[in-house]
């Protein structure tokens, strides 16, 4: 079950689109908002943590993931 933190930050990667693999980099204020969901999502190999600082991308199970949050 993802908490609403953690479904946040996967809409924020569905609002530009992203594909799995895909790097999306944040500003300091949203990764210190939602640091512990992208702690957490990372833990649970739903994102990866780029070489660079703010960027992440999605695994292809983190896609599944944001797929599911959806709001129709």
């Amino acid at each position: 079950m993802l908490s609403k933190g953690e479904k946040t930050v996967l809409r924020m990667f569905e609002q530009y689109l992203m594909a799995p693999g895909k790097m999306l980099c944040f500003t300091g204020q949203i990764l210190d908002q939602y640091r512990a969901s992208f702690r957490k999502l990372a833990e649970r190999d739903l994102l990866v943590q780029e070489r660079f600082a703010s960027g992440f991308s999605l695994t292809p199970a983190g896609y599944a993931a944001m797929k599911s949050c959806r709001v129709v």
